[in-house]
């Protein structure tokens, strides 16, 4: 079994508290039911709290700093199959080690996709 996908998405607002991203959804992404795979809900959440924990640093292959995710927590409380999905990330935490972010994740209507918490630790 052949499997391909494509994710999609762009921040569409950032700034030192918070990070808004917009991902279409498109059949790259959609799993055998024809609603978003939840792996594709994940990714887009953690994206969005990577951009806001990095705080505008630029993403250098290899640099210190890039903050890693050590973990992750979610609840997936809906989904679509057409239309995109807003990430709004804004911290818990920001820590001189450990930083904390919650990622809310709305669909059309501004209904409730997901609520993901994602902790990060700088690179070394």
């Amino acid at each position: 079994m052949n499997v391909t996908g494509q994710i999609q998405f762009r921040v569409t607002q950032q700034s030192a508290e918070e990070v808004v991203g917009e991902m279409p959804v498109q059949s790259g992404i959609l799993n055998p039911f024809g609603v978003v795979h939840g792996g594709a809900i994940l990714w887009f959440a953690d994206v969005c709290a990577t951009v806001l924990a990095a705080g505008g640093t630029e993403f250098v292959a290899g640099a210190p700093g890039f903050p890693l995710t050590i973990n992750v927590n979610s609840a997936l409380l809906g989904n679509q199959n057409t239309g995109a999905f807003t990430a709004t990330s804004t911290f818990v935490k920001r820590g001189r080690t450990v930083t904390v972010v919650r990622t809310i994740i709305t669909g059309e209507a501004g209904r409730l996709i997901a609520d993901v918490t994602t902790s990060h630790l700088p690179s070394k």
